[in-house]
């Protein structure tokens, strides 16, 4: 049957939770809170974008998109993250199965563009770029990257939703 790439149904909350759990288990840079910002966005109504990669009826990865704030004022931003993909399916495609679609997703909205905190190598090969006027505070900058969807790349700080900061 294969892998196929799909919106969030409310039955996959136990599975997406789980997978995410187990994705950033390992993981450096992180304070194992990701299920918990998942959890909180979906419970504030900011997931824009849920998306879940389903194998033989079973989640084995997950992405959510959110808005972002920009002190400029501009309008139509996301934050993509966490992306998660269970451990024994990494290094499939999977990711980038669910990160192609969520892109697709948000152009579907009209979104302005998007930002992602994360590996430069790996995000910088669906468009992401380090945009030095676009900042978000407290992280090294090569980690903060953006993808314009069509409007030109605004000036400014970034804030992500409150949910990030849910510890459980």
């Amino acid at each position: 049957m294969g892998i196929w790439i799909r919106k969030e149904a409310p039955a996959d909350v136990a599975a997406i939770e789980a997978v995410t759990i187990s994705a950033f288990l390992n993981a450096a840079h992180t304070d194992h809170t990701e299920q918990f910002i998942v959890n909180a966005l979906r419970s504030s109504g900011q997931l824009a974008v849920s998306l879940v990669a389903e194998d033989d009826g079973a989640v084995i990865g997950h992405v959510a998109v959110s808005p972002v704030t920009i002190s400029s004022g501009a309008t139509g931003w996301y934050g993509l993250g966490p992306i998660s993909v269970a451990p024994e399916h990494q290094g499939q495609g999977v990711g980038t199965r669910l990160m192609k679609q969520a892109l697709a997703e948000l152009r579907l909205l009209d979104a302005a563009g998007c930002v992602v905190l994360g590996e430069p190598g790996y995000y910088s090969r669906f468009g992401f770029k380090l945009e030095p006027l676009l900042v978000l505070p407290d992280v090294p900058p090569e980690y903060f990257q953006a993808i314009s969807l069509g409007s030109p790349c605004p000036a400014g700080i970034v804030a992500y939703h409150e949910s990030f900061s849910a510890q459980g």
